[in-house]
């Protein structure tokens, strides 16, 4: 139950950011769904093989390159996703990365807040 409502929070914020930033379209909400379970699967895959590939660069950059990664993620799932998800240019990627997180990270912390503390 709790990875269908983290599923659907992630379409949530996928859509919240197509309505931010210009130059993130998707056509509705089984196109949103569909795009967070490909950038989560896309993310999980290759994303992490990139992260692994380019840790040294991540260490001179002080992880700034893990924004790049991150951007170059969602511009290869809007590939794959083109009519339904599109992401026009890179730099709306890059900003709708960092977004995507932010939002997806606001999300959940309102479903679900920390438990520490709680006895």
């Amino acid at each position: 139950m709790r990875l269908l409502l983290n599923w659907v929070l992630s379409a949530l914020a996928v859509w919240i950011v197509s309505r931010v930033v210009p130059g993130i379209y998707v056509s509705g909400p089984i196109a949103a769904l569909i795009a967070a379970l490909v950038i989560g699967f896309v993310n999980a895959t290759l994303g992490l093989l990139l992260k692994i590939l380019t840790f040294p660069l991540t260490l001179i950059t002080l992880g700034l390159f893990w924004f790049i990664i991150n951007a170059l993620m969602l511009k290869f799932a809007s590939a794959l996703l083109s009519p339904g998800f599109q992401v026009r240019t890179f730099t709306a990627a890059f900003l709708g990365a960092i977004l995507l997180s932010l939002v997806n990270m606001l999300l959940k912390w309102l479903v679900h807040p920390s438990t520490s503390g709680r006895v």
